[in-house]
């Protein structure tokens, strides 16, 4: 009689994987504003091999010593959950707050996107950036750099809109994130 092992494992070397499904995450974390934060938190990324797809950080509150430190990951559940975990354990943060689990949270990007164009692409380029309340803030005989916020979908749909018209750049600040509401991380 012959076992199975994908129905019958002797050990966890023969249990079959499954390929789990990767969400994405956006994780705000609220750090004393000190040499060396930024270094710790994103080390424990590398360290553990995990992949950052976006980080914004910058100085929140002066008085109080803060920053702010917005970071965008993949991965499994249980990945996240272990993130989310470490970086609560990593010195000077003071808080982590998973916003893609919160109804509340919001998140907004920044993008500038040069396109290059004339004749028709070029009417085609202002018509685009209207209905996505895209702003010029640059123009030539030939091209425009068109300033847009809003959610990276929006970004995202706006670029793949612009690059048959002639999509030459593009700069994306990452997400920011912040919780409706009255109160305060």
């Amino acid at each position: 009689m012959s076992i199975d092992p994908a129905t019958n494992p002797a050990s966890a070397y023969d249990m079959s994987h499954t390929e789990e499904v990767e969400n994405l995450a956006t994780f705000a974390l609220l750090v004393d504003n000190e040499a060396g934060v930024l270094h710790r938190v994103v080390g424990l990324f590398a360290a553990r091999g995990y992949n950052i797809e976006s980080l914004t950080v910058a100085e929140t509150d002066r008085k109080a010593h803060t920053s702010r430190i917005t970071i965008v990951t993949r991965g499994a559940p249980h990945v996240l959950d272990q993130i989310e975990a470490q970086l609560s354990k990593v010195v000077s943060v003071r808080r982590v707050q998973d916003v893609t689990r919160d109804p509340n949270g919001i998140e907004r990007e920044l993008a500038l996107v040069k396109v290059r164009g004339t004749g028709g692409d070029r009417v085609e380029a202002l018509r685009v950036s209207d209905i996505f309340r895209a702003k010029v803030i640059d123009t030539t005989s030939e091209s425009f750099v068109f300033e847009i916020t809003g959610a990276p979908s929006k970004i995202d749909s706006f670029v793949e809109l612009m690059r048959p018209l002639g999509l030459v750049e593009l700069s994306r600040t990452g997400v920011l994130s912040i919780e409706r509401g009255a109160e305060g991380m």
